[in-house]
């Protein structure tokens, strides 16, 4: 069965991590260069002062800016998320989102950067924000890809 941005969108927020951490991807775009994931705080995710834990937040931002990257450079490419920095605005309440983009020119330079095997760790930003559209968090990811070594049969 065919990944499509649909099925993976609806598996995600199933999957049980993100499922019990009030964690929901609302969309993936039809050419895989944009992502929306929500954060529902509740009793379940909210830290001792009844606001956002960052550990919650920084999973909501984990695997969208590498997935993108993966699924608009294909099978030939190692991707893979290496490192996350967030730094806390305000207290998120309520129904926080982050929005993931990854313009297809941006996939094609990294394309090129990262042919014949080279390594590209690549940075990639984002905001958390509330309901009234203020920052609650700043976050980055750093991704790792890298073309796969092609395998060839040997001629006798």
């Amino acid at each position: 069965m065919r990944i499509t941005p649909r099925r993976l969108a609806l598996g995600m927020s199933l999957w049980i991590p993100n499922l019990f951490s009030g964690i929901r991807i609302r969309r993936f775009s039809d050419d895989w260069t944009h992502a929306t994931v929500e954060l529902h705080v509740n009793v379940l995710t909210r830290n001792y002062v009844k606001t956002a834990f960052g550990g919650s937040m920084s999973a909501m931002t984990d695997p969208y800016f590498f997935m993108l990257v993966m699924h608009q450079l294909g099978r030939d490419y190692v991707v893979w998320d290496t490192r996350g920095e967030i730094e806390f605005v305000k207290p998120g309440r309520g129904v926080l989102t982050a929005e993931f983009d990854v313009p297809r020119e941006r996939a094609e330079e990294i394309r090129e950067r990262a042919k014949g095997g080279a390594k590209v760790l690549e940075w990639f930003d984002t905001v958390i924000t509330d309901r009234d559209g203020d920052v609650v968090a700043k976050v980055r990811r750093e991704v790792y890809i890298r073309e796969k070594k092609r395998v060839t049969a040997a001629r006798s």
